[in-house]
């Protein structure tokens, strides 16, 4: 018997379907082991050297590899087609050598990039070794994000600055910071247009004034009303005669979009779908694990020859040989290190009926199929016609201009999305000839002003990153969802993204004290590095030490920066932000005002504390903060919300007795919640089923770990709190740093020792 080990369970289903009898496969649910989560896991004095653990809860799929194994005459394994799949095959190989069940045992790597049974067989037939420059890449990227960890979220714990920083988690955050920062500091300026409604015999159309006075008229000639009027009293009222002083025909074609890539489909689902990122993967996931759709995490643009011959018999057969065009369309990859690239991301298979999917599965298939098929049709064509309108008075010209589709091409199937597109309406012109009469039925003179660049969305934002080089494919949706779950950004109703009171403090504490994480040179310098480690292009040890050491720096400069050194340089920074629509005196006292500190995070608070005690609430929004209490007499911490309207009608209050939640007709007490972790599902669970079938409270996530913690307000010893198997009793609800620091600090129980002295 055969052994083949996959990640996924779904996977291992379709795929023992595929090999039948003799195969066993089984899946190892993912990654099975990880650094120890302890500081010095990662040993910079000695080579950088690892210790591992098997991951908790990993145990299980430990012992079922091993028991399978001892049926088996070989082992496959067939983890993903990347670098963390690659490193997950090493992983198990080491652990199954240091548990001395290899014997007698032959050992393959085998990698396929979609889950059908031609490419299965093929995979098998063709089986490698483990890759060490990947497994080497994979090292030193897991080290980096650990050394960055240990290293730098202690500090932000203990100035209460933030939950975490990251390599690229915190050029993100940077990123939507300062593009704020340009939104705030932007000065519109304002200019004119001058649009006329055409008319020729019946036909009527649009054109814009584009000379006056034998000067050319740009976007922003005309700077105010003044100059406005001038012109519209030289040109004249209307009806004014013109007439067509020069045409200009042309015929130009549109090439399709190439197929996607990670990143590309995660933009056009954020478009047209409004999936995040995080979803967009996720169903990614699931058609892969079906077989539908090839590998989801690539840098490539390429399809193999097999496919392409499929799609274009299918444009053939059901569009005709106009829409296949006479050899191939070719895409060139744009990502500078394609190392994780094999081929686009495309389905399976071509000929037979559709897979029938429901939900999200099914969009987001369509959109993959869609894509596909169009990269590989003809070229749309249209014709473009311009014409220049001169007045009888010779003071201005007007431009007109009209497309027209003469042939659909691949826009028969598929349009691609623009993010903030600002391609102006076309217009169909009549037939036009110069000389043709004209008469200018109405002038439309319109006041506009420059707009500050757009915020991001989670499309643009991911379009950006790979612009600039950083992050790589199996990241882009980590990185969405992470900034958003540890309340650095928000999403507004257009799901665009502004950073939080919190997005703002750690991004200047970042710039200020480790300002090489947050540089982008810096950071996509690093992903090249990586990508050369992968490649077989620089050395592991090489790689790391060049990091390690200006980080290291970095972090032993910041550690003994004193407390009020660091606020006042995050004021500096801030300060635009922060009273930009207002002054920094203190209503009560005249004192300054600035950023303060505190375990519920920061706020604006008065220079002259204790003396005077007046405090803000640092405002999310680019407005300048609004005073949290009528009589400004808040503490110096953060003043809890008394009434959150969590939507529905539902709202969280805190009363005479305590927290609670109401739907106004109904009141149930939520003593373990704050306002800060109370949501709509838990407060409707509330409100259903009473406070003892509450759910537990999820503080937020472990930065060691990466697994999320959670408070128990109810349990056989009392309220807990519990985070990846480890649980700690605690007295009452703790905020997340002093979970954190619980967790991780635990120490282990001292085993059970037999008296021997009878």
């Amino acid at each position: 018997m055969n052994l083949l080990i996959v990640e996924s369970p779904s996977k291992a289903k379709t795929i023992e379907k595929y090999l039948g009898a003799g195969w066993r496969v089984i899946a190892s649910v993912g990654h099975v082991r990880d650094l120890v989560p302890e500081n010095g896991s990662v040993d910079t004095e000695h080579d950088f050297a690892m210790r591992w653990q098997i991951m908790p809860g990993k145990e299980k799929q430990i012992k079922q590899i091993i028991s399978e194994l001892k049926k088996a005459d070989a082992v496959y394994l067939a983890s993903d087609p990347d670098r963390e799949g690659e490193a997950i095959a090493w992983h198990i190989l080491d652990i199954l050598k240091a548990k001395k069940v290899l014997d007698g045992k032959k050992v393959y790597r085998v990698a396929f990039h979609e889950i059908t049974k031609k490419a299965v067989t093929e995979a098998i037939a063709h089986p490698r070794e483990i890759d060490k420059n990947l497994v080497d890449a994979y090292l030193v990227r897991r080290a980096l994000d650990y050394l960055i960890g240990f290293g730098i979220s202690p500090l932000l714990w203990r100035r209460n600055l933030g939950r975490s920083a990251g390599r690229v988690q915190s050029v993100a955050v940077k990123l939507v910071v300062d593009r704020e920062r340009e939104i705030e500091s932007f000065k519109p300026v304002e200019y004119w247009s001058l649009a006329a409604d055409c008319a020729k015999g019946a036909d009527t159309f649009n054109a814009q004034l584009s000379n006056f006075d034998g000067k050319k008229i740009e976007k922003m000639t005309i700077e105010n009303n003044a100059y406005m009027q001038e012109i519209l009293e030289k040109i004249g009222k209307p009806v004014i005669r013109a007439a067509v002083k020069s045409i200009d025909k042309k015929k130009s074609s549109r090439r399709a979009a190439a197929p996607f890539t990670t990143s590309t489909l995660q933009q056009e689902a954020a478009r047209k779908l409004y999936f995040s990122s995080k979803r967009t993967m996720a169903t990614a996931q699931k058609l892969y694990e079906q077989g539908l759709i090839t590998y989801m995490r690539t840098d490539a643009t390429n399809l193999s020859a097999d496919a392409v011959n499929e799609i274009r018999a299918y444009i053939n057969k059901n569009y005709g040989e106009k829409f296949v065009p006479k050899t191939p369309n070719v895409y060139v990859t744009k990502s500078k290190n394609a190392q994780e690239a094999h081929e686009a991301i495309r389905p399976t298979h071509f000929d037979g009926d559709k897979p029938k999917l429901t939900g999200d599965e099914a969009k987001l298939y369509e959109l993959i199929w869609k894509r596909t098929i169009a990269c590989q049709m003809t070229n749309a064509e249209f014709d473009s016609v311009s014409a220049d309108i001169e007045t009888e008075n010779k003071q201005a010209v007007f431009h007109a201009v009209g497309t027209t589709r003469t042939f659909d091409g691949f826009m028969r199937v598929y349009i691609e999305d623009k993010d903030d597109s600002d391609e102006a309406n076309e217009t169909k012109l009549p037939v036009l000839s110069v000389g043709d009469e004209i008469k200018i039925t109405e002038l439309k003179p319109e006041q506009h002003f420059t707009q500050p660049p757009a915020r991001y969305t989670e499309a643009s934002l991911v379009k950006k990153l790979e612009e600039l080089g950083i992050g790589r494919p199996s990241t882009y949706a980590t990185i969405m969802s992470t900034i958003v779950d540890r309340k650095y950004v928000e999403q507004d109703k257009q799901r665009r993204f502004h950073p939080t009171a919190g997005g703002w403090v750690i991004s200047a504490y970042l710039s200020k004290y480790f300002n090489d994480l947050v540089d982008v040179n810096f950071t996509a310098k690093t992903e090249d590095t990586l990508d050369d480690v992968s490649n077989g292009n620089r050395d592991k040890l090489d790689a790391l030490r060049a990091f390690w050491g200006p980080t290291s720096e970095m972090i032993n400069g910041a550690r003994d920066v004193k407390t009020t050194e660091i606020i006042n340089a995050i004021n500096e920074i801030m300060r635009p932000h922060l009273f930009q629509n207002s002054d920094d005196k203190c209503p009560k006292c005249g004192g300054k005002l600035g950023i303060k500190l505190s375990k519920y995070g920061a706020f604006i608070g008065c220079e002259n504390y204790p003396k005077c005690n007046y405090t803000q609430k640092l405002s999310d929004s680019s407005d300048a903060p609004n005073a949290t209490d009528e009589n400004n007499t808040a503490s110096t911490d953060t003043p809890k919300q008394n009434s959150v309207d969590l939507g529905d009608g539902i709202s969280f209050r805190i009363g005479r007795y305590g927290p609670y939640v109401t739907n106004g007709e109904k009141n149930v007490p939520a003593k373990q919640y704050t306002a800060e972790t109370i949501t709509l599902d838990v407060a409707r669970d509330l409100l259903e089923n009473g406070v003892q079938k509450a759910q537990p409270i999820n503080l937020g996530e472990n930065p060691v770990t990466g697994k999320p913690i959670f408070y128990y307000p109810t349990g056989r010893y009392g309220a807990y709190i519990s985070s990846n198997r480890v649980n700690v009793s605690v007295k009452e609800q703790p905020s997340l740093d002093t979970a954190i620091d619980l967790i991780n600090n635990k120490k282990p129980s001292p085993k059970f020792k037999r008296n021997t002295n009878k």
